[in-house]
């Protein structure tokens, strides 16, 4: 039965793999799943943070100055690709310069002479400081 009403589903539903508003004017995605009365569960929600992440990892990695950084400092690399995704991190010029040099003073100055400090606040300043540091701040 679970398969039968599974492909039924399937067949009315249809997939879409971002956000829609279904016929009753609900925010939806996937196969009909309502986050606007639902949500998701936290098992769902752990699931795309670690596939998230993975994807933030990959992109992280790809730049030529991250394998030589230390954990906390990767760390604070691969939080802000996937805050703001790689090309928009890109776009921090000077503090990847600064990174390049070994500057982490400049490069965790140049994090907060950002607009993306003022959006997101305690974040950024977590950040940069452990930037500056190298080590976790908690």
């Amino acid at each position: 039965m679970k398969a039968l009403a599974t492909k039924l589903i399937k067949k009315h539903e249809g997939l879409r793999l971002k956000p829609y508003r279904c016929s009753s004017q609900k925010i939806t995605i996937g196969y009909g799943r309502n986050l606007q009365d639902n949500g998701i569960t936290l098992e769902e929600a752990e699931t795309m943070l670690q596939h998230d992440l993975g994807t933030a990892i990959k992109d992280a990695q790809s730049l030529p100055f991250f394998a030589s950084l230390n954990e906390a400092r990767q760390a604070v690399i691969v939080d802000m690709v996937f805050n703001l995704g790689l090309p928009r991190f890109g776009m921090f010029k000077k503090m990847i310069a600064a990174i390049e040099r070994e500057h982490w003073h400049v490069a965790a100055n140049e994090m907060l002479n950002s607009r993306w400090a003022r959006q997101v606040g305690k974040r950024a300043n977590t950040l940069s400081e452990m930037m500056r540091l190298g080590t976790e701040i908690n």
